[in-house]
């Protein structure tokens, strides 16, 4: 079993900064990437960033120089540092860990439960 688990979201105002985190744990045997997604009220769920197993990050366009991803391997553990936060930042944030659960097995998405961001104008 994988367990992914965020935290870290809140209500914050416009211009504010919040470090969102995405725990795994469990039976992982190599993690292959980290994806954090943003789904607004009535609207799908987009990729807003992507860390892979050998630090190489992507950005949408629509939080690039705002948003920064990383990863801290040794407490299994991803972040997402998000700075001057917008109205239309509002919504879920959840975190899809993309892993092999064992050495034989093949490359399986977990999601986690989200966490709600809400930015006040």
């Amino acid at each position: 079993q994988v367990q992914v688990v965020e935290s870290g979201g809140g209500l914050v105002q416009a211009g504010g900064s919040l470090r969102l985190s995405c725990a795994y744990s469990g039976r992982i045997f190599r993690l292959n990437s980290i994806d954090w997604y943003h789904q607004a009220p009535g609207k799908r769920r987009d990729v807003m960033a992507s860390i892979s197993s050998n630090g190489i990050t992507l950005y949408a366009d629509s939080v690039k120089g705002r948003f920064t991803i990383s990863k801290d391997i040794a407490k299994n553990t991803v972040y997402l540092d998000m700075n001057s936060l917008k109205p239309e930042d509002t919504g879920v944030y959840s975190c899809l860990a993309s892993l092999w659960p064992t050495a034989d097995g093949a490359l399986t998405d977990y999601w986690g439960q989200g966490t709600q961001v809400t930015v006040s104008s």
